[in-house]
């Protein structure tokens, strides 16, 4: 059995990190491989019984008429021969912009007639037929390059295929997730932002804990999340969904949201063996506290 996976996604969302990561990990890696020699490589390796790991980058770097071929070339594998991950990342546009502004890079699509905005839409409907069939999107535009490293790691580098199950928190000011596969909004929810000595504290801190552990909204909305996931997730993992993103969403991504995601991957931990959890905008928050 051949383990490939195929890392894809718009300039400066972060691909050449994600491969170094696999390289790492002990994947055979190729950057920028042309969608049309990866059946070649493919039948190569079958040959080579001393790599049976193997990570691509499939890019806009490619002739475009070719990426439109690529959901054939991949339904061409024997899946009883190759385990096939499409992992897809992706940031804001405005965080590619900024990222190609501070390292002075050209983007491949750009030239004297189209700008890099343009460029980068350009660049995002090429990468449709890719992007439809990801396996994993990864939203990078709020990931340093160490957090990217570290969700490839345990998201993607995995000796096994264990269903993995992350519970995310956001705020819905900053946009919800595009890497999210179930969004829950709790903005309903009793805000203990404007709680006295509440507002500077986090969902992970006792105080606020206590709080919203003692609001019968809360669990309410907790014990009905609870239900719908032990009713569903399993159902997902049946039908050979090797990852799910629950992402929960409240004002300013600091208090329910985060206390919510945490009671629920308290729930699911010992469920399933591989459950993560992610505050999205906690991160900023401390180091602006801070």
């Amino acid at each position: 059995m051949i383990s490939l996976v195929v890392i894809s996604g718009r300039s400066g969302s972060g691909k050449s990190t994600a491969l170094n990561v696999l390289e790492d990990m002990g994947y055979y890696c190729i950057d920028n491989l042309p969608v049309t020699l990866l059946s070649p490589l493919v039948d190569r390796l079958f040959s080579n019984e001393d790599i049976n790991k193997v990570a691509v980058s499939i890019d806009a770097r490619n002739i475009a008429e070719d990426l439109a071929l690529f959901p054939s070339v991949l339904e061409m594998f024997d899946s009883s021969k190759v385990d096939s991950t499409i992992i897809f990342l992706d940031s804001a546009s405005p965080a590619l912009v900024k990222r190609f502004s501070e390292t002075r890079r050209k983007h491949p699509l750009s030239n004297t007639e189209r700008d890099l905005r343009e460029a980068l839409e350009l660049e995002s409907r090429m990468l449709d037929p890719i992007s439809d069939m990801a396996s994993l999107t990864i939203d990078t535009t709020s990931l340093t390059i160490h957090e990217l490293r570290d969700e490839i790691r345990t998201r993607v580098a995995r000796e096994t295929h264990e269903f993995a199950l992350l519970f995310l928190s956001f705020a819905y000011k900053r946009g919800v997730p595009v890497d999210a596969d179930l969004v829950f909004d709790v903005r309903c929810l009793p805000n203990p932002h404007w709680e006295p000595g509440l507002r500077e504290l986090t969902g992970l801190d006792g105080p606020v804990q206590e709080f919203l552990n003692g609001q019968e909204e809360f669990m309410d909305m907790f014990n009905d999340l609870k239900g719908f996931l032990d009713r569903w997730l399993p159902r997902f993992e049946a039908n050979n969904r090797s990852y799910l993103t629950v992402a929960i969403g409240c004002t300013g991504g600091q208090h329910r949201s985060v206390f919510m995601c945490r009671k629920l991957f308290e729930q699911f931990d010992s469920q399933f063996s591989n459950v993560q959890v992610r505050h999205r905008e906690l991160n900023s928050i401390l180091k602006t506290q801070g």
